[in-house]
């Protein structure tokens, strides 16, 4: 028990800020902006680091099962995580393009700043770094797809038959995960693997049999995952207080709480791409960063169009034009560098570039 609670800190961390901040909330409310935003920021920081053991536990069942399913495992983990958090926060927020935004962020972060980084980072130390390309080529073309029904086409949608075409959306989004999963998994799950020399021999301790309850079990990890994204729900909704407090008539971006989202989601995702794209292992970068960017479309989508149908009230998933431009970049640019097999720090410098460019659009409210 002791060792298990040293290693679940952060979630113990996190239980006992969530108890905390529950008698503190009304006082740190009362108690101004920046007390607000103080409280905020460190709810921010418990919930990355709780996301960082939901993720580390999913990489032990992913390492059980092996690619393509651990890397799935991984991505929809991060998912459950960002949808849970819009999910609260659209209580709050007053915002119509808050799932837009997030989704879009999520996708700018995923492709641009994990993949743009990793290969960066790699290609500056290993060189040209290899992979399947047709991970690469199904992953981009799944996004495009996906990305033009649910963000580009409803710009084109008469405002009176949204909830038809949002029911439409959500079919569509789970027609093609659905055929992409059986893809995935079945027959051209060689599609998304790659065949690394195997490493030269090493003399190791034995290592004891993991038991039903240590760190290796599947239904530790299985519990620890649910209890960490229950933890995680608590936090932002009161993050989500502090954040509406302490930025209200501030003039801050009106995507700063999309862009917090998708970091949030993304933080565990980010180190481990980039252990593995410094351990020369590339294809396990390409499938976190694609594959986390497919995920969060395709199934961020339906949810989210599922909650405005039953309540009634339509969100703005229509890019805006800066948007839609920075997407068409960021997918030719992912098409032409995804299409050869191998990577290098040229073609990550040009993804992190257009991150940053991102990030500037966002700080100018674009």
């Amino acid at each position: 028990m002791p060792s298990l609670l040293s290693r679940e800190k952060f979630l113990l961390v996190a239980l006992l800020l969530a108890v905390l901040t529950l008698f503190t909330e009304h006082a740190i409310l009362e108690a101004g902006k920046l007390a607000a935003l103080g409280g905020a920021v460190l709810l921010i920081v418990v919930i990355v680091l709780t996301s960082t053991r939901v993720a580390h536990h999913a990489e032990v069942l992913a390492h059980k099962v092996g690619d393509p399913y651990g890397t799935m495992i991984l991505t929809l983990s991060a998912v459950a995580v960002e949808v849970l958090i819009l999910a609260i926060l659209m209580n709050d927020s007053e915002s119509p393009t808050l799932v837009r935004d997030t989704i879009y962020s999520a996708v700018m972060l995923d492709i641009n700043g994990i993949l743009g980084l990793a290969a960066l980072l790699g290609g500056l130390r290993h060189g040209e770094q290899p992979y399947n390309d047709n991970s690469g080529k199904t992953y981009g073309v799944m996004i495009l797809t996906a990305m033009g029904i649910s963000m580009v086409v409803p710009e084109f949608v008469p405002s009176d038959r949204w909830h038809y075409y949002s029911a439409f959306t959500i079919v569509a989004m789970i027609a093609l995960y659905g055929l992409f999963l059986r893809m995935q998994v079945g027959p051209h799950s060689y599609f998304f693997s790659y065949s690394y020399p195997r490493p030269k021999p090493q003399a190791t301790a034995a290592r004891p049999a993991t038991g039903g309850t240590g760190e290796g079990s599947t239904t530790a990890a299985i519990a620890i995952i649910l209890i960490g994204v229950v933890l995680i729900g608590v936090l932002a909704e009161f993050m989500s207080a502090f954040i509406k407090a302490g930025l209200k008539g501030s003039g801050a971006p009106p995507a700063l709480m999309a862009v917090i989202v998708a970091a949030i989601s993304a933080a565990p995702e980010i180190l481990t791409a980039l252990r593995a794209a410094l351990r020369n292992r590339m294809q396990s970068v390409v499938n976190i960063a694609m594959g986390a960017s497919l995920s969060t479309v395709i199934l961020t989508v339906p949810v989210m169009e599922a909650i405005a149908l039953y309540t009634g009230q339509p969100f703005v998933m229509a890019m805006t034009p800066v948007q839609t431009v920075m997407v068409a970049i960021t997918l030719i640019a992912a098409a032409i560098n995804l299409n050869d097999g191998e990577t290098n720090a040229i073609e990550g410098m040009t993804h992190f570039v257009l991150f940053a460019t991102f990030l500037m659009l966002t700080m100018i409210g674009l």
